[in-house]
């Protein structure tokens, strides 16, 4: 997928930047200043999971079980535009997107006013579907936030050791038995600060598995971040 990273930034040196949502020739890189007030922010959330809420507070389900990371962030809720923004990544090799989304995703974080993580570490895809995507968006979203925010990633610093099969449809509960010991970790983490980065948060199952891999590693704070968070 090189070839096609290096044909999107051919393609920004020689035409204006337009809008990856409206099309507007006004949109400083890639976005124009309507279409990013109107995004789906998620600014009121659960910090535990980052589920959407009328008020910041920890939600009923984290009460009852906590989840193995120390705090959730997302920066929108997975709804229009986001949604359509994600598909194209991920099932059309749209990479403006991760470079617009995972922009505005890194400035956002830096902007919160919490400390910064050490490293950023983008969740794994099984084999067989890196094999036939050929890239893992959450790799490509994680470039992106790191350059904004300052931020370095290791992109193989997790690894899939098992895999959990196809997720859609299942519970919160299936999914992390699915995930159980689904994850390692390369790297000797001991007393760092990680952020884990996926594309979409829905049950936070597989973010949860991958932190429990880094706890096992050393890491002192980790926190689960994704784009989008569903509602």
């Amino acid at each position: 997928m090189r070839v096609a990273h290096w044909v999107d930034d051919a393609i920004r040196l020689l035409a204006p930047e337009r809008c990856v949502w409206c099309g507007s020739a006004d949109a400083a890189e890639g976005v124009c200043e309507g279409c990013k007030a109107e995004l789906p922010w998620n600014r009121v959330a659960c910090p535990s999971c980052a589920q959407p809420m009328p008020v910041i507070a920890t939600c009923a389900k984290c009460l009852r079980r906590p989840p193995a990371f120390d705090s959730a962030w997302t920066a929108f809720i997975h709804i229009e535009p986001v949604r359509r923004g994600v598909h194209r990544l991920k099932y059309g090799a749209q990479f403006e997107q991760s470079r617009v989304l995972g922009t505005l995703m890194g400035r956002q974080a830096a902007s919160r006013g919490a400390p910064l993580p050490d490293l950023l570490i983008p969740v794994p895809l099984p084999r067989r579907r890196m094999f036939q995507r050929g890239y893992n968006q959450a790799q490509e979203l994680a470039r992106a936030v790191s350059r904004a925010c300052g931020t370095p990633i290791d992109a193989g610093a997790a690894v899939l050791v098992r895999s959990p099969g196809d997720q859609i449809g299942q519970t919160a509960a299936q999914r992390r038995r699915n995930l159980r010991g689904a994850f390692r970790i390369e790297r000797n983490l001991q007393g760092r600060h990680v952020a884990l980065i996926d594309d979409v948060m829905t049950t936070g199952a597989t973010l949860d598995a991958l932190a429990r891999a880094a706890r096992r590693s050393g890491a002192a704070k980790v926190e689960a971040w994704a784009l989008a968070r569903a509602p």
